[in-house]
């Protein structure tokens, strides 16, 4: 399978304590085409709503849809690359929902919210980052919401390993 060469750049990294409730963090976009969704079937959820315009007429859907787990996919490499925790994304449990259909010819972005900081009372080195993201094609639909606690440490636990994305 064809992949595009990424060359990666580092981000600059935020800690736990550089992040507040309210902060909000906005992603590039990504296309959704024909090609992608059924390359993403083939490989991963070979259903026939997902592999074949003809057979998703018949289906639910009525049309080609991509899966949610590509939807969830694109969704993580979109705030991997748009919300630079040091530590990187490291999840605590996900609530996920596929709100509408993704469709050939979306393009997606995701806006990520900081819903709590919780600074740990036991481990002074990291705390709890709740936060809240929705996947939004170009017409201000929500395709998908991504809720989850994630783990982030504060500048003193020595964490290097920063976030890269494409340059």
């Amino acid at each position: 399978m064809w992949r595009p060469k990424i060359i990666f750049k580092r981000l600059a990294m935020l800690y736990l304590d550089d992040l507040k409730i309210g902060d909000r963090f906005i992603s590039e976009t990504y296309a959704i085409t024909d090609e992608n969704i059924i390359a993403f079937a083939e490989h991963y959820d070979p259903q026939p709503f997902h592999l074949s315009d003809t057979a998703a007429k018949e289906s639910f859907f009525g049309g080609l849809a991509a899966s949610g787990w590509q939807v969830g996919s694109i969704t993580m490499r979109l705030i991997a690359h748009s919300f630079p925790v040091a530590s990187g994304i490291i999840g605590g449990g996900v609530d996920l929902r596929w709100l509408t259909p993704t469709r050939p010819g979306d393009i997606l972005h995701v806006e990520t919210e900081i819903l709590e900081v919780i600074p740990s009372k036991s481990k002074p080195d990291r705390g709890v980052v709740k936060i809240h993201a929705k996947t939004i094609n170009q017409h201000g639909e929500t395709r998908q919401t991504f809720d989850s606690s994630l783990l982030v440490f504060r500048a003193s636990a020595g964490i290097k390993g920063g976030i890269f994305a494409p340059s």
